[in-house]
Parts: structure tokens; sequence; C-alpha cells
């Protein structure tokens, strides 16, 4: 019975030592221009420059091969770091391995996969990527 004595006591003392904040008291803001935590240099892999990536930078949209563990997150965050321009959206798309028959010898070969991040940005930004 000892055990509910003690957390009575605490309700208590909880109750009694409100604190009462202004309202005009300002939350710290978060800078997200600077990674925090992780560790961004290995996110992005290359640019994937294919005939569809180039039409679709014209719209604004660039497309990246990134490595197999990164997620939107940390794809929006080295962007900025890298390139200095915040990305409205991302998009990822995963291609997964597969095997195929060799033309030239016959026999089986095995099709890497990857991951893509596709890169909305606003209509003034641009990306240089050569």
């Amino acid at each position: 019975m000892a055990l509910f004595g003690k957390k009575k006591e605490e309700k208590e003392t909880a109750e009694d030592t409100k604190v009462v904040e202004s309202p005009k008291a300002k939350k710290p803001t978060v800078n997200l221009s600077q990674a925090s935590d992780r560790n961004l240099e290995g996110v992005i892999v290359r640019p994937h420059l294919t005939e569809k990536a180039v039409g679709m930078s014209g719209n604004n949209v660039y497309t990246f091969e990134v490595s197999a563990r990164a997620t939107k997150f940390d794809v929006r965050d080295a962007i900025t770091a890298i390139y200095g321009v915040t990305p409205v959206r991302v998009n990822i798309v995963k291609k997964a391995p597969r095997t195929t028959m060799s033309r030239a010898r016959g026999r089986k070969m095995t099709v890497r996969g990857l991951k893509k991040a596709y890169v909305y940005l606003k209509k003034g930004d641009t990306i240089n990527m050569v």
C-alpha cells in the first residue's frame, strides 16, 4: 500500500508547481539546410542522366541515383546541402535486379538494381549537372 501513497504525493506536487508560459514565447526554429545527426555524404551516388531525365530537367525535375538505404528526407537534406536549393517534392523509385539471357554468349546475366530519386524544384531553381 505504500506504493499508492507515493504516486498520490507526486501528483499533488506536480499540480502545485505549474509553470505559466506567456503566449508570446517563441519556439526554437530548426534550420533544415544543415544536417543534424545524419551522414549525408553517401546519400546521392550520382546524377542519373538518360534521355528521359534530361527531358524532365526542363520541367525542374532532376533524377539522381541514391543509396539503397536513403529516404526521401535524406535526399531532401542532401540536395539542400550539396546544391543549395530546397526541393518541393521528392519521389523515390526502386528498380529491382533481374536476370536476362545474354544474346552474345547464351547464358544468364544479372542486371543490377538501383534506387532513383526524382527531385522536384520550384520554378526559378535549377541544378547544374555538368
